[in-house]
């Protein structure tokens, strides 16, 4: 049995690029390892844990739909998975199953790469929607001291997320978005709108302070057509595949005892893939 193995599990998983940036990072830094895909479908999760240790895993990656499901099964969780309510990286810590969360570490790592000192002077967030991704994004600014108003189109998810985070968050109807943005330093959307096969995220950007920075958690396309919008009216812009590559940093060092660096040639690789695979990317 090989040494050293981890994994990505969710349900569907092929689309997953999380191997190719783990074996990257296995090949750069000379580690005799494996990254694995794995599909696994929820009834079968419970037979997964009953067999992990005895199957070797040194730890992995969870996606979707098992971000919350993996929670019972795990020894403890980090105070970040608690606040998010959700887990994306397990690891074994002196012979406990940890779960943590990751994605807050992978937000801000991204944007610190691509807008630097964006913080300075940053005091309001505009988040849309009111998913996993939000949970990610309002822990991490919330940790960079900024207050976060939450818009989505079913207001009672915002409420419920806001009243999770409790003090600095608020929550709206989209109704309140061009009022919101007039205000906001900083605005980021976590929908799918705008993804591809999704309809597009349309609305005005007009109200936006030309200083504002746009953020766009997607990655597939490259650009979304709010990216473009923001570029077209200049204001600085944050693409999402910075948060897959940052939020993989700290799992795979969790694992093999090395931190990796996210390279531009790394960066590439994935841009290439996305670009080969999907039309219109």
């Amino acid at each position: 049995m090989a040494q050293n193995r981890a994994f990505v599990m969710g349900h569907p998983i092929a689309h997953s690029r999380s191997p190719m940036l783990h074996g990257y990072w296995l090949k750069r830094c000379g580690i005799e390892g494996s990254y694995e895909r794995l599909d696994i479908p929820p009834q079968d999760i419970d037979s997964f844990f009953s067999s992990f240790r005895e199957a070797g895993w040194i730890g992995g990656n969870i996606t979707v739909p098992h971000k919350t499901a993996v929670i019972p099964h795990l020894d403890h969780i980090d105070d970040a998975a608690r606040k998010m309510g959700a887990v994306n990286t397990i690891w074994w810590e002196d012979g406990v199953l940890v779960g943590g969360n990751t994605d807050a570490i992978g937000f801000l790592g991204n944007i610190d790469e691509l807008a630097p000192g964006w913080d300075t002077g940053t005091k309001r967030a505009v988040i849309l929607g009111a998913g996993g991704a939000t949970r990610a994004a309002t822990y991490g600014l919330l940790s960079r001291g900024l207050t976060v108003a939450l818009c989505n189109r079913t207001v009672s998810k915002a409420e419920s997320l806001a009243s999770h985070f409790g003090a600095g968050v608020s929550a709206h109807g989209m109704n309140a978005l061009p009022e919101l943005i007039a205000e906001c330093d900083l605005l980021v959307n976590t929908t799918s709108l705008g993804m591809i096969g999704q309809p597009p995220l349309d609305f005005d950007l007009s109200p936006l302070k030309k200083d504002a920075i746009v953020y766009d958690v997607i990655y597939v396309p490259l650009e979304t057509e709010l990216i473009k919008g923001a570029k077209a009216r200049g204001h600085r812009s944050v693409d999402g595949l910075g948060m897959l590559l940052h939020q993989g940093v700290v799992g795979f060092n969790r694992w093999f005892r090395i931190k990796p660096e996210v390279t531009g040639e790394l960066r590439q690789i994935l841009i290439d893939d996305i670009r080969a695979k999907t039309p219109g990317a």
